[in-house]
C-alpha cells in the first residue's frame, strides 16, 4: 500500500492510502487517435488488443510521487496521463500522471509491462467537480529529456479522451469506485520521429481558463548490471 499526499489548489492537503490502481489503455475518443496508439505500439512489437479500451490491474504501490525512476534497461518510457483519485470521503481528485512502462516486456504482456514501473504521479491535485464544466479544454503535454535537451514528445487536451465520468460509471459497475481508487487515463498519441527511450519525463496538465497548471517531472536512471 502506498500512501499519497495531494495540495489543492486552496492550499490543503489530501492524504490517501492507495489500496487499488488501474491503468487504462487505448482510451480516445477519436478511433483514429486510438489506431495510432496501437501503431506505435505495433512497432514496438506490442500485440493488438482484443477489445478497448482496456483496463489493466497495477499493484498499488507503484502509484509514487517521485523525481527518479530506476530502469533495468534503456527501452523503457513515460506517457502522459491524468490520474483519478478517489479520497477517503469519495471525492474525486484530478491530477496528472505518467506510467512509466517496459517495453521490452510489452511484447509480453501489456499487463505485465505495466508493473514492471511505476505510475508517477503529481503532488498537486484539483477536485474534479471545480474543473467538469471545462475538462475537454484542459491540456496535457509531456516532454522528453536527452543528452540535456527538452524534446516535446505530447500535446494535446483532454477532450482527446475518454472522460472521467465515463471511467467513473465503469468503477461504479464493477464495485470499484471506493476509497484509495486511482485510475490512469490513458494516453494520447507522441509526436512522429520523437525518441520516447530518453533520459527524463515531465508531464503538464494545465487549465487553460485559469491558467493554473500541474505538474511532474522524472529522471530515469539505468540501475548498475546485476552481478552472477
Amino acid at each position: 500500500m502506498a500512501e499519497l499526499t495531494f495540495e489543492l489548489p486552496d492550499g490543503s492537503t489530501r492524504e490517501i492510502d492507495i489500496v487499488q490502481v488501474l491503468n487504462a489503455g487505448y482510451a480516445g475518443r477519436s478511433q483514429d487517435d486510438v489506431a495510432a496508439h496501437i501503431a506505435e505500439l505495433a512497432e514496438l512489437g506490442v500485440p493488438t488488443p482484443s477489445v478497448t479500451p482496456t483496463l489493466y490491474p497495477v499493484a498499488p504501490y507503484l502509484a509514487q510521487q517521485i523525481d527518479r525512476v530506476a530502469v533495468q534497461h534503456r527501452r523503457t518510457s513515460g506517457e502522459a496521463e491524468w490520474a483519478l483519485v478517489v479520497a477517503g470521503d469519495g471525492e474525486l481528485l484530478l491530477t496528472a500522471a505518467c506510467d512509466h512502462t517496459d517495453r521490452d516486456l510489452e511484447v509480453h504482456g501489456v499487463a505485465w509491462s505495466k508493473n514492471a514501473g511505476p505510475d508517477v504521479l503529481a503532488r498537486r491535485a484539483w477536485r474534479l467537480a471545480d474543473v467538469e464544466p471545462r475538462l475537454d479544454d484542459l491540456t496535457l503535454r509531456a516532454w522528453v529529456t536527452h543528452d540535456g535537451t527538452e524534446t516535446e514528445i505530447q500535446h494535446g487536451t483532454l477532450g482527446e479522451l475518454l472522460t472521467p465520468a465515463y471511467w467513473v460509471d465503469v468503477l461504479r459497475s464493477r464495485d470499484a469506485l471506493t476509497p484509495g481508487t486511482v485510475l490512469i487515463s490513458g494516453t494520447i498519441p507522441m509526436a512522429p520521429g520523437v525518441d520516447q527511450f530518453a533520459d527524463a519525463w515531465r508531464v503538464e496538465l494545465g487549465d487553460p481558463a485559469t491558467g493554473d497548471t500541474i505538474r511532474l517531472a522524472y529522471d530515469v536512471r539505468p540501475m548498475p548490471e546485476p552481478i552472477g
